[in-house]
C-alpha cells in the first residue's frame, strides 16, 4: 500500500478533484497485484452504490436544498435574533444561533458557512468586528450543521459501520449544544474584552417572540419529527429521507409559500451536483477500501496503536488526534469514507459503543473544515469576506481551543453522547 499512498499524495498535491485521486490509487493497487482480476475495480465502484441504506444521502441532500429555497433561512435568523441578539458580540452570537438551527436544514459545514458570510459577514465587520474574528466565528460555528440531525457525515458512517443511524442522530444533539455552549462562551470572553455590541438594544416583546418561533417551529420540528419516525419504527432512514423531500416541499408550497418553480428548479439542480459528488467519491472509494482490506491495513494500524497504549481512552485519543491531522489535508467526507473501516473495528475491539466513536469522529474530521492549509469552510468564508488566512488563523485560536475542550470532554466522558439515545432507543 505504500506505492498507493504515494500516489494518492502526489495526486492530491497537484491540485486532482479528490474522487478521482482516491480511484486512480486504488488502481494503481491492481497494477501492483497482477494476480487479481483487473474487473474487480469496476464491480467495486457498481456494487458498493447497490447499498439500500445509501438512498439516504441523495433525499437528505435534496430536503436541504428545497427548504432552503422555502424561505425558512430568514425565519431562522428571525429567531436567532429574539434567542441571542442582546448578548455581548450579538451578532456573532446570533450566527451561531443560526448554525445550530440551520443543523436540521442544511446539514453541511461548508453550505452553512458561506451562507451565513453572505447574510452576516459584511454587517458584523461594519459593526466593529474584525476581519480575521468575523471569519473564525462564522467558519468555527458551522461544527454544529453536521452535529445536529440529519447530519450527512453520521448516514455515511453509519451506513458503512453498520451502525444505528436513528441513534447516530440522537447522540449528535448534546454534543452540538455542548459545542454552541462552549462557542458562545468563548464569543462573549471576546466580546466584552473588545467592546463588541450587541445585534439588539432591547428586548424583544411577547409578541416578536412568539412570532420568530412561529415562524422557525418547521425547522425546530424537523429534527425531532427524523427521531420519531426512527424511534417508533415508522421509517427506515431511506424512507424517512423521503418523507423529508415531502416536508420540504410542503413548508415551501403551503407553509411560506415561497417555493416557486424557479427556485424549486434551483434547488434540484443544486441537489443533482451534491449527489453526484458524494455519491461518485463512495464509488470510486470503494476500490481504494478493497486494497486496505486485503492487506490487512486496518490490523497493522491498529497493533501500532495498541503498541503505544492498551486503555481505551488512549486509543481514542490517538484516533482522535490521527483523524485531526489527516482533516489539515482531506475533506471530512473522505475521512469518514477511508478510516471508518480501519478504525472502528479497533474501538469494537476494545468495547468501546459505535455510536459513541462515531459522534467523536464526526466532529474531529469536521474540524478540519475550518482549519489551514485545505479547509473549505475557511476558504469559502475567507473568500467571501476577503479575510487573510493569517488573519482569520491567529483569530481563531480561541475557538479552536474552546472546541478542542469541548472533544475531549465527548472523548472521556461518553454518557455525554450516549445519554440521549440510550433514551430513546433501545440497543
Amino acid at each position: 500500500m505504500l506505492l498507493v499512498t504515494i500516489a494518492f499524495i502526489v495526486l492530491m498535491l497537484i491540485g486532482m478533484p479528490v474522487a478521482f485521486a482516491i480511484g486512480i490509487s486504488g488502481v494503481v493497487f491492481f497494477l501492483q497485484h497482477p494476480e487479481l482480476p483487473i474487473t474487480i475495480p469496476l464491480q467495486q465502484t457498481i456494487s458498493t452504490t447497490q447499498n439500500f441504506a445509501l438512498l439516504a444521502i441523495p433525499l437528505f441532500i435534496m430536503a436541504g436544498n428545497l427548504m432552503n429555497a422555502s424561505g425558512i433561512t430568514e425565519k431562522l435568523l428571525d429567531l436567532a435574533s429574539v434567542i441571542a441578539g442582546r448578548m455581548k458580540g450579538g451578532l456573532a452570537q446570533m450566527s451561531l444561533a443560526l448554525s445550530a438551527l440551520m443543523g436540521g436544514v442544511s446539514g453541511s459545514a461548508i453550505a452553512d458557512a458561506a451562507m451565513q458570510s453572505r447574510m452576516l459577514g459584511n454587517e458584523m465587520i461594519n459593526r466593529g468586528m474584525s476581519k480575521g474574528f468575523t471569519a473564525g466565528v462564522l467558519s468555527f460555528g458551522s461544527i454544529l450543521t453536521p452535529i445536529i440531525p440529519p447530519g450527512l457525515g453520521f448516514i455515511i458512517y453509519g451506513t458503512i459501520g453498520q451502525v444505528s443511524i436513528g441513534r447516530l442522530f440522537a447522540a449528535g444533539i448534546v454534543p452540538a449544544f455542548l459545542l454552541w455552549a462552549a462557542l458562545a462562551l468563548t464569543v462573549s470572553i471576546v466580546a466584552n474584552r473588545r467592546g463588541y455590541p450587541t445585534a439588539r438594544t432591547t428586548r424583544a416583546s411577547a409578541r416578536e417572540v412568539a412570532g420568530a418561533i412561529r415562524g422557525g417551529i418547521w425547522a425546530i420540528l424537523f429534527p425531532i419529527i427524523l427521531l420519531l419516525g426512527l424511534r417508533f419504527g415508522i421509517f427506515t432512514p431511506s424512507e424517512i429521507g423521503a418523507f423529508a423531500v415531502i416536508y420540504a416541499v410542503f413548508i415551501g408550497l403551503v407553509a411560506y409559500r415561497k417555493l416557486k418553480a424557479a427556485s424549486f428548479r434551483e434547488a434540484l439542480e443544486g441537489s443533482l451536483s451534491d449527489v453526484g459528488a458524494v455519491m461518485f467519491l463512495i464509488a470510486l472509494s470503494a476500490i481504494f477500501s478493497y486494497g486496505i482490506v486485503l492487506e490487512r491495513v486496518p490490523e497493522l494500524i491498529s497493533g501500532a496503536i495498541l503498541s503505544v497504549t492498551d486503555s481505551f481512552y488512549g486509543v481514542l485519543t490517538l484516533i482522535v488526534l490521527f483523524i485531526i491531522a489527516c482533516g489539515f489535508f482531506i475533506d471530512a467526507t473522505v475521512l469518514i469514507i477511508m478510516l471508518t473501516p480501519i478504525f472502528l473495528p479497533l474501538v469494537r475491539s476494545l468495547g468501546g459503543d459505535p455510536v459513541h466513536f462515531g459522534v467523536v469522529f464526526v466532529v474531529a474530521a469536521t474540524i478540519g473544515n475550518f482549519t489551514p492549509p485545505v479547509g473549505a469552510a475557511m476558504y469559502a468564508v475567507c473568500s467571501i469576506l476577503k479575510v487573510k488566512i493569517g488573519d482569520y488563523t491567529r483569530e481563531s485560536v480561541p475557538l479552536m481551543l474552546a472546541i478542542s475542550i469541548v472533544t475531549l470532554v465527548l472523548i472521556f466522558i461518553p454518557d455525554a453522547v450516549l445519554f440521549l439515545p440510550n433514551l430513546l432507543f433501545t440497543r
